[in-house]
């Protein structure tokens, strides 16, 4: 029985809440729930000579993460995030600078471990540092030779994007997966005149860059999958909501596994939504323990 393996680019980083520090970092929640559904996946990252460093590189591990591949450098610390609530509660966030996920090196040990990958998994944000983006340019490129999936969870923060990085990005990329509140920029990036309907959006991004899939998340209402000859539009799930930090991350996870098992849209959609709800059912993005799932090739 072969285990799917997914290689997973990107910021490992800690939201420093009022209440203390939080693990985070879109593709970091993304590879913990991916391994949490029985994936194989490695972390491509970089952290701080630090204690923060250390304890994310545990809680990865934790999670049934390969951390091998993780770079430890003195250049910078840990990322963080700094987060504020307004006088409503309403969080607000910085995203520090100069942390070390924006110099993760270009590593023989992760190109190595492409050429036996099925997935690999990248986001717009670990694109700001031009080392990192070196990095990841040079990963797609021989990617490009590759019979995998390169997915592209795209993850825009202001100001680390731009309409170039997102075109490029997309260029790139096999799978597109995107929130509705991201898909109106998006769409400018792309060229695609505004007022039409979210549908035809996505259908003319799924076209225009030659696809496989495209994924749009809307929160509580679910979330439309459109491949080249299905529709799917699934309402979400109905949960007592704890937080709902990485619940996009996890719905890519689930995502991925029903694609990578050849699975039917519908059946996808109604499980990564279904797999989105129930991480908002606990506090924090990752599952916490190793608790391997049965996404593998043969069932």
């Amino acid at each position: 029985m072969k285990r799917f393996q997914i290689l997973a680019f990107g910021e490992v980083l800690w939201d420093l809440l009022p209440a203390g520090p939080q693990f985070g970092g879109a593709p970091a929640n993304f590879a913990g729930q991916a391994a949490s559904l029985g994936l194989e996946v490695a972390m491509l990252s970089a952290v701080g000579n630090d204690p923060l460093g250390q304890q994310a590189v545990q809680r990865l591990l934790d999670a049934g993460v390969q951390t091998s591949l993780i770079q430890t450098t003195k250049q910078f610390p840990t990322g963080t995030v700094g987060v504020s609530l307004d006088r409503v509660g309403k969080p607000m966030f910085e995203i520090h600078t100069g942390s070390a996920w924006d110099v993760i090196e270009w590593s023989d040990s992760a190109a190595e471990y492409l050429r036996t990958a099925d997935v690999l998994c990248f986001g717009t944000l670990s694109q700001r540092g031009d080392v990192s983006q070196a990095t990841l340019r040079r990963l797609l490129k021989d990617a490009e030779g590759l019979p995998l999936l390169r997915v592209l969870d795209v993850n825009l923060r202001r100001p680390f994007y731009s309409h170039s990085l997102i075109l490029r990005s997309i260029q790139a990329a096999n799978v597109l997966k995107l929130s509705d509140e991201e898909l109106p920029i998006v769409a400018e990036a792309a060229g695609l005149s505004s007022g039409r309907s979210t549908e035809s959006l996505l259908a003319d991004l799924r076209e225009q860059f030659s696809l496989r899939l495209v994924a749009m998340t809307q929160g509580a209402d679910g979330a439309t999958l459109l491949t080249s000859d299905a529709v799917i539009r699934q309402a979400g799930f109905s949960v007592t909501v704890v937080d709902t930090i990485g619940a996009g991350d996890a719905f890519t996870a689930a995502m991925l596994c029903g694609l990578l098992r050849g699975e039917e849209p519908a059946k996808i959609a109604m499980e990564a939504c279904r797999h989105a709800a129930f991480s908002c059912t606990h506090a924090g993005a990752l599952p916490g323990a190793a608790s391997k799932g049965s996404c593998s090739s043969e069932q």
